[in-house]
């Protein structure tokens, strides 16, 4: 089985024999239901296959759609003229970056249709209008345009650049404002990118497209459910599982728990990363393909000045209008994190129509929260590698090694980073600096702050041969912490468990910025 890996043009998987999970029929109808749409979803969801998938449908390439499902659900197949901006592949801090971009395209297109270029007379809004207008006069059939990425130019510019970044919304402004005057030149519009933009918006100048981006009939339209998988890759599946040496479903859970957990509308249909799971699946690896392939500069530009700690951010329900339109608003960057795909919907309150967000699975809590560990805590340690000996040291029940790594990693901070004027603040960074090493460990179960009938023990945390119950001080001493777990019995839970327990109490001092004091029962 070939897998198309990178390959984002429908014909080239068709025509060299990539495998193409079917999703015709949602394009189908998604063309005879209405006209001007927009779609949000992370990068490397498919959104460029999509737009390619509709060129190719509306060129009129039968060919191309044989034994696909809107084979038996299209029969005129007419051909349309189409227009295909692509903004990916340009960088667009460069000032002029945007408008040679959109002039090659307008140039190209007035040479196909005869039209002679008048760049001092009109602009690139009203050149365009009229390519349209010729195009349905010289077809006699009204164009369809697709926009890839329509918000990279804002995007690569977003708090660095703000003249050029309101530049950028105002061209694009003119430029969309064109399909409000051509109205009656226009079969179909998708626009797709990464954020929906609203206040200073690139799409008030023109009828308000439809936003599919949560419409429970088009969930699936990227990305690859659980009934795909199990109809396009079994065998593959299967292979797998012998290099794991695991049974087919114990490997189907094993993915899911990688790469599915994604949810686009009310319905809570899972929908795996393609990217990652198609890369896993050649590979025969289970490994952090999406974040591998790079976190967008423009979110650790936002996080920089968030703040709020993360774990404030999860698990907690929100109104629609709180996480779908991003406000160009760097102090609340919740709409972002959850458009670029870091979270994801996990149930919806009817009652209160507000959805519950948090991390859509493991690869990306854990590239997330070691992206966030890196960029907040700033330690001259390298994280990942950490990770990993602290992972082993749980595995192997060696207290006093684990003491030593939190130690080291606390000391490489920067002073700058801990230093809190005051006791409120101090407080706060201790615990949200524990808060992301805990999360970052999560290979195993951790709970952190979890409640127990007798009060809120800082954090549990369990392997299948241990248990290790931790509390920490801040300005304190390891005696307190271990004096506040036997008072509060927070080890009362685990008193029939077979497994090792430990019962670890550290002070951590706000002068030094590590741990001054580590004792363990």
């Amino acid at each position: 089985m070939k897998y198309p890996i990178g390959i984002q043009s429908f014909d080239r998987i068709v025509e060299d024999g990539y495998v193409y999970v079917d999703k015709t029929d949602l394009i189908y109808s998604l063309t005879h239901e209405s006209s001007i749409y927009f779609l949000s979803r992370p990068r490397r969801f498919g959104k460029s296959l999509l737009v390619s998938t509709l060129k190719n449908y509306y060129l009129g390439r039968k060919e191309l759609f044989k034994g696909l499902k809107i084979e038996r659900m299209e029969q005129a197949w007419d051909v349309y003229p189409v227009f295909h901006l692509d903004f990916n592949g340009s960088n667009f801090a460069e000032a002029d970056a945007l408008q040679k971009r959109l002039h090659g395209y307008v140039a190209g297109w007035e040479a196909d249709y005869g039209l002679a270029s008048e760049p001092d007379r009109l602009d690139l809004g009203g050149r365009f209008q009229r390519v349209l207008e010729a195009a349905h006069k010289q077809t006699g059939r009204r164009a369809v345009v697709l926009v890839d990425e329509y918000d990279k130019p804002i995007l690569d510019v977003l708090d660095v650049d703000p003249v050029l970044e309101e530049h950028h919304r105002n061209v694009l402004k003119a430029f969309y404002s064109v399909f409000k005057v051509a109205d009656e030149h226009l079969q179909f519009v998708l626009l797709t990118g990464v954020t929906k933009f609203s206040q200073v918006s690139v799409f008030s100048g023109f009828n308000q497209p439809k936003d599919i981006s949560m419409d429970g009939r088009y969930e699936a339209l990227c990305g690859i459910t659980q009934e795909e998988i199990d109809r396009y890759f079994p065998q593959p599946i299967a292979d797998m599982a012998v290099d794991y040496r695991c049974t087919s479903e114990e490997m189907k859970q094993r993915l899911k728990q990688q790469y599915d957990g994604y949810h686009f509308s009310k319905r809570m249909t899972d929908v795996y990363n393609p990217f990652s799971l198609l890369n896993a699946l050649d590979s025969r690896s289970v490994d952090d393909y999406w974040f591998r392939s790079g976190t967008p500069t423009y979110l650790i530009r936002l996080l920089s000045h968030f703040r709020e700690n993360i774990n404030e951010l999860t698990g907690k329900y929100y109104r629609p209008e709180e996480f779908i339109d991003y406000k160009a608003d760097v102090e609340r960057p919740l709409p972002m994190i959850y458009q670029s795909g870091y979270l994801t919907i996990k149930d919806y309150d009817m009652d209160f129509n507000t959805f519950l967000l948090d991390f859509p699975n493991n690869e990306v809590k854990s590239g997330f929260l070691t992206m966030l560990a890196s960029s907040y805590l700033q330690s001259s340690e390298d994280t990942g590698g950490w990770v990993r000996d602290v992972v082993r040291t749980l595995r192997a029940g060696d207290v006093d090694r684990l003491g030593t790594l939190f130690t080291s990693f606390l000391s490489g901070i920067p002073y700058t980073m801990r230093r809190k004027d005051d006791e409120v603040e101090r407080e706060r960074y201790f615990q949200y600096t524990f808060y992301l090493i805990l999360r970052l460990i999560s290979v195993y179960t951790v709970y952190v702050e979890k409640v127990q009938s007798h009060g809120r023990v800082d954090c549990v945390l369990e392997t299948p041969q241990y248990v290790y119950i931790f509390e920490f001080k801040l300005d304190g001493t390891a005696d307190e912490a271990l004096r506040q777990i036997e008072e509060k019995g927070y080890a009362r839970e685990y008193a029939l468990d077979a497994r090792t327990l430990y019962k670890i109490g550290a002070s951590f001092s706000s002068q030094t910025g590590t741990i001054e004091d580590w004792k363990t029962v």
